[in-house]
């Protein structure tokens, strides 16, 4: 091995909060030499972005109490705000995991992209736009020059992930922290995004200090992975070794929670020729955007779930998923086209009868952290809808409320935590608990595990099934995760650039895809993590 770029050596961070003192990181040494990719693996909570916080100085909060931080020879644990300055952005990128809130949704993209090299004297103003337009392109954004006019809020999730990646390798830093950088992202956007990384670490021979709960990822991607839990390194090691013959019980828990594309396919209940629940037919949506620009972002788009079951939509990020979803809970209103629920037209529904529409399609939404009310306990949260439709008094809507988090695996001990005091998983239970508080026939749930690691996202797609089965719920599942879809659904809608190019029951469709992008997108799924090598006695 190299010698170190990055060396964490007994490194301690805590946090001070209402209810005391929290360890988030317990003692950990790692290092991270020129060119290398390290995985740093495990669930959420367990310490993996505060640590890769502490490298830059951007705890909000902690504090290291312990240990030192070496980077390129300097130790950096407790270096003054001018040098991590200096540092940030030139000689440590940045890959945060969420791009709705690390975008500065009044500032074009191509300024935000561009401001990096401005600020470490890279570019003059004019060169910066000009390189920016460039980035967004290597970045895998379509129609570059016309994203870096944009805002943040014009973009898909994935498309701003993107801008993400585009300002962290601005600079040619000599380290990438990646923050589930692909999390976001559709199968075929997520190879060419790890694709770009790579060839940046084989040309400038940057190093990636990658965080992901996708052990595909990891798997294909890393040269050693480290697997941290409750704020330690339980097991690390070169990839295969780690993932192929894992030592640490925690390790082996978390391969086999992972989804995968050769498992067995789920026993399905047989929905029949039941008529559909939801049929949407000749569905077409176009925004205007800058210039007098238009985007065409669902076009003749027609589809139908039946009662009891899930429909899965999958496709790259920008594709038109999102945007059906929201048609369909008329929450976008569509150009042309018509959406039928339980036998009537949706369109012209007013009143009482949109309102009892509204009550019967519930949305789940991929960022339960965004989604909910961060000043209002899990009690108010999950009692809003009933509160909203009049239903029970304060007394009996506090019982319904308690019934509810049980039905989602979560204790009455939460009724009072808001959701900065949750696990992202624990958020999410809270999620689908609101929106079955007005028992819906049917959930749209838009990318409802994307952002779980592997263990709470088994928990979680556990819970849908059961609740499917207990309340013959009809799912919309949109998600860019073949292996959940492949779990869940019992068809599949492909779509690409705003069209169905293809729908079919699961095992059809991943036995015997017919259509050209259909087959790319399962070629594109990360490589399978090996199964552990068998022990003898």
């Amino acid at each position: 091995m190299s010698e170190s770029l990055l060396s964490i050596a007994d490194l301690r961070v805590e946090y001070q909060g209402s209810t005391g003192t929290t360890a988030a990181v317990r003692g950990v040494s790692l290092e991270v030499s020129a060119g290398e990719t390290l995985a740093l693996v495990g669930e959420s909570g367990s310490g993996k972005s505060t640590l890769a916080h502490a490298v830059i100085g951007l705890l909000n909060g902690g504090v290291i109490t312990g240990g030192e931080i070496t980077f390129a020879g300097e130790r950096i644990e407790r270096a003054a705000q001018r040098t991590l300055q200096r540092i940030r952005g030139a000689r440590i990128g940045l890959v945060p995991q969420d791009p709705g809130t690390s975008l500065n949704p009044v500032l074009r993209i191509g300024d935000q992209v561009g401001e990096v090299l401005r600020i470490h004297g890279r570019a003059d103003r004019r060169t910066a736009q000009l390189e920016a337009v460039r980035m967004l392109a290597e970045a895998g954004l379509d129609r570059p020059e016309l994203r870096a006019r944009q805002y943040p809020q014009d973009l898909s999730g994935g498309q701003r992930q993107r801008v993400l990646i585009g300002i962290a390798l601005a600079c040619t830093p000599e380290l990438v922290i990646a923050d589930e950088p692909t999390s976001a992202l559709d199968v075929t956007v997520q190879r060419r995004i790890l694709d770009h990384l790579a060839a940046r670490t084989r040309e400038s021979g940057t190093a990636v200090l990658l965080i992901t709960h996708d052990l595909g990822v990891a798997a294909e991607r890393a040269d050693r992975i480290a697997v941290m839990q409750q704020g330690r390194i339980v097991e690390s090691g070169p990839t295969a070794q780690v993932l192929g013959d894992p030592q640490h019980e925690y390790t082996q828990r978390l391969i086999a929670a992972a989804p995968s594309l050769d498992t067995a396919l789920p026993v399905r209940r047989d929905i029949g020729s039941a008529p559909p629940l939801l049929s949407a037919t000749g569905l077409r949506k176009v925004f205007h955007i800058a210039r007098g620009e238009s985007v065409t972002a669902v076009d003749n788009i027609s589809l139908a779930v039946a009662r009891g079951e899930t429909l899965a939509v999958v496709g790259e990020s920008g594709s038109g998923k999102s945007t059906t979803a929201r048609i369909v809970a008329r929450l976008t209103e569509p150009d042309a086209g018509t959406v039928t629920f339980d036998g009537q037209d949706i369109s012209g529904l007013r009143g009482a009868r949109l309102r009892e529409f509204r009550r019967r399609i519930q949305v789940v939404y991929q960022n339960p952290y965004v989604s909910l009310n961060p000043k209002l306990t899990v009690a108010k949260i999950v009692g809003e809808p009933l509160q909203a439709f009049g239903i029970g008094d304060r007394a009996t809507r506090r019982t319904n409320v308690t019934e509810l988090l049980d039905q989602v695996a979560l204790p009455s001990a939460y009724l009072d935590r808001r959701p900065a005091e949750l696990s992202g998983g624990q958020r999410q239970r809270v999620a689908i608990a609101r929106a079955l508080a007005l028992r819906p026939d049917l959930l749209v749930l838009d990318e409802p595990v994307s952002a779980l690691d592997v263990s709470v996202q088994a928990q979680i797609l556990e819970l849908l099934e059961l609740l499917q089965a207990e309340l013959n719920l009809a799912y919309l599942f949109i998600s860019h995760d073949l292996a959940v879809v492949r779990r869940l659904a019992d068809r599949v809608a492909v779509m690409r650039q705003g069209s169905i190019v293809e729908t079919a029951s699961t095992a059809e469709l991943f036995d015997r895809p017919q259509h050209e992008y259909t087959r790319e997108l399962l070629a594109a799924v990360p490589g399978v993590v090996p199964a552990p090598l068998e022990r003898t006695a």
